[in-house]
């Protein structure tokens, strides 16, 4: 499904190079103009395979940006407190305030994603559970809230390549599931 995601576009070290200066200037520009104006918070969902260089880019944002304006949150299992609450409310309790950006990882599409592709969501459960999403977003756009979503790609061939070092690596082996070999 998603092999039509590979764009197959790439440029050198020195054109990267050249050009980073600009768009990194660019980029807390903007991210200075949305905290001026105060009006609107910044979710930014970030999803996709393991080992993809989702925690990377992460990482350069908040190198590149004001760290003072971002808050990143992860989402793993729920705990008993937040299965006792509706679905968005684990989310909800974390969103930023405006003129702040919220970077998540593990967002309200990681429950769904995971539960379809291990097969232990039925069509109806997704089709609620995707319902959901779409009212939780709406909501929040309706309040002025600018959403950005993420997926991080790779092949299966450098995906597999991608894994075997990580599992290899043991600063980083904790990251690797079985799931993630699945």
């Amino acid at each position: 499904m998603f092999e039509s995601a590979e764009i197959g576009h790439a440029i050198d070290d020195e054109t990267y190079e050249a050009a980073l200066p600009e768009l990194r200037e660019a980029l807390l520009e903007a991210q200075i103009d949305l905290h001026e104006q105060a009006g609107r918070q910044i979710i930014v969902l970030i999803n996709g395979i393991e080992g993809a260089g989702k925690g990377e880019t992460v990482k350069l944002l908040s190198e590149w940006m004001d760290p003072r304006l971002i808050e990143v949150r992860t989402f793993d299992q729920q705990t008993d407190e937040e299965l006792a609450h509706p679905p968005a409310w684990r989310y909800w309790r974390q969103l930023p305030a405006k003129g702040r950006m919220g970077i998540f990882f593990g967002n309200w599409y990681s429950q769904m994603l995971q539960g379809r592709v291990h097969g232990r969501f039925k069509d109806a459960v997704l089709d609620q559970a995707i319902s959901g999403a779409e009212r939780l977003e709406k909501m929040l756009c309706d309040e002025g809230a600018l959403i950005f979503k993420f997926w991080f790609h790779l092949s299966k061939k450098q995906m597999k390549l991608r894994l075997k070092t990580l599992k290899d690596d043991p600063l980083h082996s904790w990251r690797i599931s079985p799931l993630d070999w699945q």
